[in-house]
């Protein structure tokens, strides 16, 4: 399963600022194709998933959901309802959708060298 995370969607975040005091950041295009999809598990990548949740990887945080998925590549096994309930429970974050902008920010911060 692929992630795709639209980068130029508003959220708050410190990226904006980061970037803003950077001197020389890369063309978008040289940091990710027009049409290139990110897998989910660079997203969500071991650094990230170490500091924010009680898991080593995403892999190993889906196999651990309340569903029949064992890997990322199964995440759409796991009903949303669920999901939000057990991000909420394993994660420094309230539901998906703040742990995604979360990880979309570390992603980008990341290709940036922010």
């Amino acid at each position: 399963m692929v992630l795709v995370i639209i980068v130029c969607m508003v959220q708050e975040s410190d990226l904006a600022e980061a970037a803003a005091e950077a001197d020389d950041l890369p063309h978008p295009h040289d940091v990710v194709g027009k049409h290139e999809e990110i897998p989910i598990t660079d997203i969500f990548d071991e650094v990230f998933m170490q500091e924010f949740t009680d898991f080593d990887s995403f892999d190993e945080m889906v196999a651990a959901s309340p569903s029949d998925a064992s890997s990322a590549a199964e995440l759409e096994l796991v009903p949303d309802g669920t999901w939000d309930e057990f991000v909420a429970e394993a994660t420094t974050f309230e539901d998906e959708e703040e742990m995604v902008f979360a990880a979309r920010d570390h992603w980008v911060e990341t290709q940036l060298g922010l």
